[in-house]
């Protein structure tokens, strides 16, 4: 029975895609001279309501990739979704970065730019209708666009938060 459960854990773990949205050189000046370190960002989604996002630290970039991977695998969230676009409009922000989502009509596509692309692509998301307000850095924009996946609602729950079921 342990055997089965593992292959359950490998399937869904190789469902999964990633993208690396960004990579950051930082530099440490020592004695000796510059000490290089790296922080990459990833998003971790598969393409059917399940998205996560992880920030991984380390020496070497492959280190940092291969951590931030990790990280966001253990992070994931539900999209809620309705026919391919978000359930409704939200809103949010995460330090400077503001992020705006709309749902939009079949056929419109995924209009997105930067960090919000990969993390709406890679949650499913085929229409809707984004904008960055404020800071246009990377990480700011994906965190706050994962802040506001977090605050959707899906129809459901709309719907008995107005006792209309």
């Amino acid at each position: 029975m342990a055997t089965n459960v593992k292959n359950v854990k490998e399937e869904k773990v190789k469902d999964f895609e990633e993208r690396v949205v960004c990579v950051n050189r930082c530099a440490k000046v020592v004695k000796g001279g510059r000490n290089f370190s790296f922080s990459a960002l990833v998003v971790v989604g598969n393409k059917k309501g399940l998205v996560g996002v992880g920030l991984g630290k380390a020496n070497e970039v492959a280190d940092a990739i291969r951590k931030a991977g990790e990280i966001a695998k253990k992070n994931l969230v539900p999209v809620p979704m309705h026919n391919h676009t978000i359930t409704h409009e939200v809103q949010a922000k995460f330090g400077a970065g503001k992020v705006m989502m709309k749902p939009a009509s079949p056929g419109t596509g995924l209009i997105a730019g930067g960090g919000m692309r990969a993390v709406l692509d890679l949650a499913g998301i085929k229409d809707v209708l984004t904008k960055s307000l404020g800071s246009s850095n990377p990480i700011n924009q994906v965190k706050a666009t994962f802040a506001a996946i977090k605050a959707m609602q899906s129809k459901e729950e709309c719907l008995t938060k107005r006792e209309i079921r």
